[in-house]
């Protein structure tokens, strides 16, 4: 049997990555961690998990918990310099703001997210 550690060393995740999953998902951690290895191995994977991580430091910001929010900001900046070739190119979004981690339209008309991290 696997255990909650085994599961963390196959997903290609760290343990902050993960519970920034589980958060977000509010899945158990070992369902965050399977969650996560699915999304890392998708093409829009590592973008998907940049934006939940996001998401989560928006909600620890709305509720006032700062402290939360820097430690995610720590995770997500970990995240973004571990998969570099998913970074944006050009314009630098920044984080938060009214212009800040907002979806980008795409010449195809897709949404994308800025793949940059907050400042």
């Amino acid at each position: 049997m696997l255990s909650y550690e085994d599961c963390l060393a196959l997903c290609e995740l760290t343990e902050e990555e993960v519970e920034a999953i589980s958060e977000h998902e509010h899945l158990p951690e070992i369902v965050a961690a399977e969650y996560g290895n699915y999304l890392i191995h998708q093409p829009n994977g590592v973008p998907a998990i940049r934006r939940i991580i996001l998401d989560d430091i928006e909600a620890a910001r709305a509720r006032g918990d700062v402290k939360h929010a820097l430690a995610l900001r720590l995770v997500l900046r970990h995240f973004v310099q571990r998969h570099p070739q998913h970074r944006a190119r050009g314009k630098r979004s920044s984080f938060p703001g009214a212009a800040r981690g907002a979806a980008q339209k795409d010449p195809k008309g897709a949404s994308q997210e800025a793949d940059e991290e907050p400042e």
